[in-house]
Formats: structure tokens, C-alpha cells, sequence
């Protein structure tokens, strides 16, 4: 199970961090990613991170490049995305997901709103 935090309501230009805890199941071994879904639209890849046997590498779409950061604690369980600069087009539900073989894991989302 993967439970999602830190959203909200945030101004343009502003900063939010989202966390994501996984529960009865350790990340270590797991690519974790981010995906973001806005009203009408299909769900998009933001940002993964790979696991510390495959190097620890990131991936970030190109609409938010120098902008979010994806890092992942294994010792909690936990993996974040440090989101600067918002705009409002990064307005969207946001999802954390745990990827390993064939199999992984979904969190239910958390909202993301940028306006002034």
C-alpha cells in the first residue's frame, strides 16, 4: 500500500513537497515514479527514480526539468517529490506508484491545485 501527502493549494511560483509511505512492503527494490493526472487529461509520468542496485537514477518529463526534485529514503519507506516554481498547469492529481517486474503498487492520489 502507498499513501500520498503534501498537496494542496499553492500560489503560482510557490513550493510544495509530496511524500509517498509505503506500507507493509519495503521500496528497496522498487522503481519509484510520480504520475500527475489534470481534469480531462490522460495520466503522465513526472519523475522516477530508480533503486539503489540500479544507481539511484532519475527521470524527469521535460515540463518540469530544474523544477522538481525526486529523491527516495529507503530507510522509511518513503519517497518525495520537492516541487518549486508551481505553475498552474501543474495543477493535478498526483500519484505514487512502486514498479518491480511485471507487478507494483498504486497510491489513491493526492491533489495538487496552483492559483492565485
Amino acid at each position: 500500500q502507498l499513501d500520498e501527502s503534501g498537496g494542496g493549494l499553492v500560489q503560482p511560483g510557490g513550493s510544495l513537497t509530496l511524500s509517498c509511505a509505503a506500507s507493509r512492503f519495503s521500496i528497496n527494490a522498487y522503481t519509484m515514479r510520480w504520475y500527475r493526472q489534470a481534469p480531462g487529461k490522460e495520466r503522465e509520468l513526472v519523475a522516477g527514480i530508480s533503486s539503489a542496485g540500479a544507481g539511484r537514477n532519475t527521470y524527469y518529463a521535460d515540463s518540469v526539468k530544474g523544477r522538481f526534485t525526486i529523491s527516495r529514503d529507503n530507510a522509511k519507506d518513503t519517497v518525495y517529490l520537492q516541487m518549486n516554481s508551481l505553475k498552474p498547469e501543474d495543477t493535478a492529481v498526483y500519484y505514487c506508484n512502486a514498479a518491480r517486474g511485471g507487478g507494483g503498487y498504486w497510491g489513491r492520489g493526492t491533489q495538487v491545485t496552483v492559483s492565485s
